[in-house]
């Protein structure tokens, strides 16, 4: 079986100027011609082939140039988990996204393609979906863009070398000596995985709560929690309104809800809020950030990690303002440093670290006072 014909372009590389070349890969043809259409009313993207199945999918892989693929999960002959690793050993540049269902197997299936390689996701698409509004196409069209001009690098096609220091000389502020009261950690493109990493060197334990936001959306968040959980060693849920907060914990901001932590009577309390969205999202690293800044002052220490957009630099200013420490993860292990990337800009950052020093880095200052 071979792979539907390309909608446009070639299989010559692809130039800093040519369009993001994109693979849809679903069996039902109804989805693939919704995502084909949804990308292509952008002019910088060309879908170049699509797919009814994995093994389809791999095959193509040998004739066109793609640079992302959109991958549906569920899919006969071969489904998408089983294609991943295959199609990222063929292309170990290749940016994959998983398209997935709002159900809880669907949370449970990406959050397995993610941790296996797949540098983000989408909801699938409904044609009602997409004829109530852009707000799909937009998320899709942005995700897609993002992720392969961060893999073309700044200058061209050639991926960015994953061992490359930060690009940009950059002011850092002082480190604390003192062990922080709080940590808090924000995330989107790229975030699953990192903080995986991150939270596995914390198994010893920490003395401080740490409160996470990870761009995400219902159902998948307590199916994050979870992973975070058997990663750390620790205790990791979804946060409660009103829940007190406790040390050595991890708190998950629910899908929908803004996450915020402020004094109540004996001590700090979680509150949940169906606010406006910040930055296009709910939950929001910013308000988070805003009120761990007022709760703890400078003994807070926030993390901001891999993510498209600026979400956090409005929050990482008020923790700054507070007295409190950013750390931000560098570019060569970010799949998009653009939370990270605004914060190192504005001299906001005390550190800039490997994705996989962060969390010795944790591990050393928040757990080496533990009894």
């Amino acid at each position: 079986m071979n792979a539907e014909p390309a909608m446009r372009g070639n299989n010559a590389p692809a130039s800093a100027a040519s369009p993001c070349r994109v693979m849809v890969v679903d069996d039902s043809a109804v989805i693939r011609g919704l995502l084909t259409r949804a990308l292509e009313a952008d002019g910088d993207i060309a879908v170049v082939a699509s797919a009814g199945n994995g093994r389809i999918a791999i095959d193509a892989l040998e004739r066109h140039d793609v640079e992302l693929v959109l991958l549906d999960v569920a899919m006969p002959v071969m489904d998408g988990l089983a294609a991943l690793p295959l199609m990222l050993k063929a292309r170990p540049n290749l940016k994959v996204v998983i398209v997935s269902s709002l159900t809880r197997s669907g949370a449970v299936v990406t959050m397995q393609a993610l941790a296996a390689g797949a540098a983000d996701y989408v909801t699938k698409p409904t044609s009602s979906a997409l004829a109530a509004g852009d707000a799909f196409r937009r998320e899709l069209i942005a995700k897609v863009r993002a992720l392969v001009e961060a893999q073309r690098g700044p200058g061209g096609s050639a991926p960015m070398p994953r061992a490359a220091a930060t690009s940009a000389a950059v002011t850092l502020r002082p480190l604390p000596r003192d062990l922080p009261q709080a940590i808090a950690i924000g995330a989107s493109t790229g975030g699953p995985v990192a903080l995986y990493r991150i939270v596995a060197a914390l198994k010893h334990g920490v003395r401080p709560p740490i409160f996470v936001t990870q761009h995400m959306p219902a159902t998948f968040t307590a199916i994050f929690a979870d992973h975070l959980a058997r990663a750390s060693g620790l205790v990791a849920a979804e946060a409660i309104d009103g829940e007190p907060v406790a040390g050595g914990r991890i708190y998950v901001a629910p899908g929908e809800f803004h996450m915020e932590v402020v004094r109540d009577g004996d001590g700090p309390v979680l509150r949940l809020s169906k606010g406006p969205a910040e930055n296009y999202c709910r939950p929001s690293v910013d308000p988070m950030l805003r009120s761990l800044a007022g709760t703890y002052g400078g003994g807070l220490l926030a993390i901001i990690l891999t993510g498209m957009g600026h979400d956090g630099l409005a929050g990482a200013r008020a923790v700054v303002a507070a007295g409190g420490t950013v750390v931000a993860q560098n570019q060569a292990t970010s799949i998009v440093w653009g939370m990270p990337g605004t914060v190192v800009s504005a001299g906001l950052a005390s550190a800039v670290l490997p994705v996989d020093e962060i969390g010795p880095y944790l591990a050393d200052i928040a757990g080496r006072r533990a009894p």
